[in-house]
């Protein structure tokens, strides 16, 4: 007899191989630590995954699935290949979100998250893991990290309501909670087990904490700048490394318990990054609130720059270097001293909709601003003031770059409304305008000044003549994503962009091929800069990152 199946459920099992192909199979990659070298590849939870552990001896690693996926793997190192699997949580309760392992035995590990706690022992010669759920009586909790003793006697468990649990693997039991006031803000979002005793506790307003069961209370305390992530011990203890949301390393001796911060980067999308004039000792970056100066050499941090709650869209180095000027989302343009950052002077209301763009001319008497409501005013800077000299609406949407000319007599904008014009900054007129149907995201002029390069949302390379804005040749700038950031050597010799397929690459300009390819980025590249002496590259992006590459012709 045939088993007929009805039209319904051909539509799920349609859905659900729709959903698998949209989710896709994320791999967990085994790294060999010494060696540097990728190991396997292992292939089976569908969608994220959410934390991974390995066993005290190495010998097993287990992996926990994300909300699509919702199953606990037990994988063999030896081996590279999955033992067992099982539903991470019981029907009733949310996911499990954190797991670790105990510090004696292969065979037990711990998994928790929104409502459940669970202990699971491995039975190998069956290829079966078994779950105990562990009882709370009325505490209903969300775990949010996890810690276990070094003799297994007890884990303890950090919370999004900011207070700790203890329970005992063997009983399944709590033990004991805590602390009953004074509760850690926005959960305890890191949490670290001591071998002399004591734990260390990191909240999700940054504050780090050394306390003791079951009172919990702070023996000591430090406040860290961004939620904290991760806790890691070095040796047994006397040193510890802290992660922070806000991209922080720490390192903390817990003696004095003091931190020093080891290495930081930005942790939103980086809008721009310029050099200053005939030196690439250094530059600058802006991100969200932050603006800051690198050594480009050791990659340290020299200055910080902070306006809380506003997004920095432009920066721009007076050629005396005396002063970073800035464009904000709050349609300010604020000058900072690059040595000290001390804020030297605002320009209130210089757009309506935000200074999207800026730039400065070579004699250091004005900027040149771009807002989002596609203005572009020039702005006359005197000893104490700040003069409008000039606005230029010709520009229907916002203005994403602009470039002057070395004579400081022109400019050119590039606007997202698919035009690039040319100015007059004598006249204070416009002189030619360049139509293309893409959003320009940049603009460059060669430097013999005859000709721009432009580029977007279409993915081409186009070549410009300035006198009469024909169109030279158009070039394909990249298989996949816009084209976002573009610079050129100081010679014209060749040119660099960088987009959203992730890729820099390096042009001969002549021949208007791409010489070289850059591989490193995660995020869409937002801009691109060549150092003055065309020594290396800098390119950044929306995940925050800073690359700095080797520029691959001898300088």
């Amino acid at each position: 007899m045939e088993t007929q199946t009805s039209p319904k459920d051909e539509v799920a099992e349609a859905v659900e191989l729709e959903l698998e192909a949209v989710i896709g199979f994320n791999d967990i990659i085994l790294w060999d630590y010494k060696k540097r070298e990728l190991m396997a590849r292992l292939s089976l939870h569908k969608g994220k995954i959410e934390a991974l552990a390995f066993s005290p001896n190495d010998t097993y690693l287990v992996s926990l699935g994300g909300p699509d996926d919702g199953s606990v793997v037990v994988w063999s190192i030896a081996k590279r290949e999955a033992i067992c699997g099982s539903p991470a949580a019981g029907l009733n309760v949310g996911n499990a979100t954190t797991v670790i392992f105990s510090k004696c035995r292969d065979e037990m590990f711990v998994t928790a998250g929104n409502g459940t706690i669970r202990v699971w022992e491995l039975d190998l010669p069956n290829r079966k893991i078994w779950p105990t759920e562990c009882q709370t009586g009325q505490m209903k909790r969300i775990v949010m990290s996890i810690s276990m003793a070094n003799d297994d006697s007890f884990f303890y468990l950090g919370t999004t309501t900011g207070d700790i649990l203890k329970m005992n693997p063997r009983t399944k039991l709590l033990a004991d909670t805590g602390p009953a006031k004074d509760k850690f803000s926005l959960g305890v979002s890191a949490i670290c087990c001591l071998k002399m005793g004591g734990l260390l506790v990191g909240s999700g307003d940054g504050l780090l904490v050394f306390c003791k069961s079951p009172s919990y209370k702070p023996i000591k305390k430090i406040q860290l700048q961004g939620g904290i992530t991760s806790i890691t011990l070095r040796g047994e203890g006397h040193q510890f490394f802290v992660g922070t949301e806000e991209s922080h390393i720490y390192r903390v001796n817990f003696t004095n318990f003091k931190e020093t911060l080891i290495t930081t980067c930005h942790f939103e999308s980086v809008e721009d990054i310029v050099f200053p004039f005939g030196t690439a000792e250094l530059f600058a970056t802006c991100a969200k609130k932050d603006i800051r100066v690198w050594h480009t050499l050791t990659n340290k941090e020299l200055l910080r720059i902070t306006v809380p709650n506003m997004t920095c869209h432009g920066i721009d180095f007076m050629r005396d270097g005396k002063s970073i000027i800035s464009a904000w989302d709050d349609g300010r343009i604020r000058a900072f001293a690059p040595e000290t950052g001390r804020l030297m002077y605002v320009i209130n209301n210089a757009h309506r909709i935000g200074v999207t763009a800026i730039a400065t001319t070579s004699d250091c008497k004005r900027v040149i601003s771009g807002g989002g409501e596609g203005e572009v005013r020039v702005w006359h800077i005197g000893h104490q003031t700040q003069k409008l000299e000039e606005a230029l609406k010709e520009h229907k949407s916002s203005v994403s770059c602009i470039r002057v000319k070395k004579s400081n007599e022109e400019c050119v904008t590039a606007s997202t409304d698919g035009t690039c014009i040319i100015w007059d900054l004598v006249r204070l007129r416009r002189n030619q305008m360049i139509l293309a149907n893409t959003l320009f995201q940049c603009v460059c002029y060669h430097p013999e000044e005859f000709q721009i390069i432009t580029s977007g949302t279409d993915r081409k390379i186009a070549y410009w003549e300035v006198f009469d804005g024909s169109v030279i040749r158009e070039l394909d700038g990249s298989l996949s994503g816009a084209v976002n950031g573009m610079d050129i050597t100081v010679e014209g010799v060749h040119f660099v962009t960088g987009g959203n397929d992730h890729l820099v690459k390096v042009w001969d300009y002549n021949e208007g091929e791409v010489t070289h390819v850059g591989v490193g980025h995660s995020g869409n590249i937002t801009r691109i800069r060549i150092s003055p002496g065309n020594q290396y590259i800098v390119s950044v992006s929306a995940d925050g990152a800073i690359l700095r590459w080797k520029y691959p012709f001898p300088s």
